[in-house]
């Protein structure tokens, strides 16, 4: 099947080999000076390095039933993934796991959910027309993006306040470039978040692809203090077969422990 320029706008950097082979829902409100000053007092926050946030992002191991590695093919550059309207910027590349703001340092894994066990297929499957239901069932897994970045300072809360504003802004979709490549999404929709870490946004950016109908991205940012975990879900065997997914939950369930 040929996927969407769309889907492949958003999703290039979250499809594996494997996978054929990519209202705001907070649990806080953000912080508010006390009548005593008390948290002006306090020393600005400072940025975790690369080197910190790589022991602190998941790895294979860590998440039950996916295998964790490297991003295949690596995270597009900032520069090279932009909006027609810039107020979406922060939610195309969060889609395509860039960070959003300017963190002081950033760090990438890709969860892919492990196949279940494979049937012999025979002949007789084939001529039948089972081949298309036997091949997107064989995609039907969830390949995760997840990005950590560190901020200095406010820095956190106002990436997370800019994606939640484009995710706010950019409701009846928006036009998209990555690499000279361009799609187009037509609806963006909030989602209602995992409501982990200090506050959080979700988000599903649907693709009109024609024939092949609506094709949805999910992602999900989470602040843990001045720290971001970026999360961008796709499934290329659910797209096929108009089922619906999420977001990884056992995915940011490890991650989440991880931070804490």
């Amino acid at each position: 099947m040929k996927r969407s320029s769309g889907v492949r706008l958003c999703a290039t950097a979250a499809v594996s080999a494997l996978s054929l082979a990519l209202v705001t829902g907070c649990s806080g409100t953000g912080s508010k000076d006390s009548a005593d000053g008390t948290n002006a007092a306090k020393p600005a926050a400072k940025a975790l390095s690369a080197a910190e946030l790589k022991k602190l992002i998941i790895a294979q191991g860590d998440v039950p039933g996916h295998k964790v590695g490297p991003v295949e093919g690596g995270l597009p550059s900032k520069d090279k993934v932009k909006a027609d309207d810039a107020q979406c910027d922060p939610l195309v590349r969060a889609l395509t796991g860039i960070a959003p703001g300017g963190p002081a340092a950033t760090t990438s894994r890709m969860a892919t959910e492990k196949p279940p066990t494979a049937h012999a297929t025979s002949e007789d499957d084939l001529a039948d027309g089972k081949f298309e239901d036997a091949l997107k069932k064989s995609m039907d897994l969830d390949v995760t993006v997840v990005t950590l970045a560190s901020y200095d300072g406010d820095g956190a809360e106002q990436a997370l306040k800019s994606l939640s504003g484009a995710v706010k802004a950019c409701a009846n979709g928006f036009s998209g470039e990555q690499d000279g490549e361009k799609g187009k999404f037509t609806k963006v929709t909030e989602e209602k978040s995992s409501g982990t870490g200090d506050e959080s946004v979700a988000y599903t950016a649907t693709n009109d692809a024609g024939k092949d109908g609506a094709l949805p991205l999910h992602g999900e940012a989470v602040r843990h203090g001045n720290t971001l975990a970026v999360y961008t879900t796709i499934n290329i065997g659910a797209m096929m077969g108009k089922k619906a997914y999420t977001v990884s939950a056992p995915v940011i369930k490890a991650q989440t422990t991880k931070l804490k």
